[in-house]
């Protein structure tokens, strides 16, 4: 299986959009990954954060993470967020679950 890394967006078997993979690189070892859907439209949220890689546009909807496992479906890397995008997302989502 091919290594993942968090940023990634892929292509999974029986999801109809991209998912961007937001879990750490060692949680992905275990062929298991957590994503976030990227959508090419959606309504304004402080939780969607758009994303665009080469031709590639979208908006990940931080609040719709999912753990899947890829060990059980196909799946295809298609590209690659960069750090700081990346970063702006772990905050989005680690915002989400922030005690206040």
């Amino acid at each position: 299986m091919e290594k993942l890394h968090q940023g990634d967006i892929i292509l999974v078997e029986r999801i109809k959009d991209p998912v961007l993979v937001v879990s750490k690189d060692y949680f992905n070892l275990s062929g298991e990954i957590i994503g976030c859907v990227i959508f090419k439209t959606c309504t304004a949220s402080p939780l969607h954060y758009y994303i665009e890689v080469g031709e590639f546009r979208g908006y990940a909807q931080c609040e719709k993470m999912a753990l899947l496992d890829l060990n059980v479906r196909g799946f295809k890397k298609i590209g690659s967020i960069q750090m700081l995008d990346r970063m702006e997302i772990s905050d989005t989502i680690q915002g989400m679950f922030d005690y206040i």
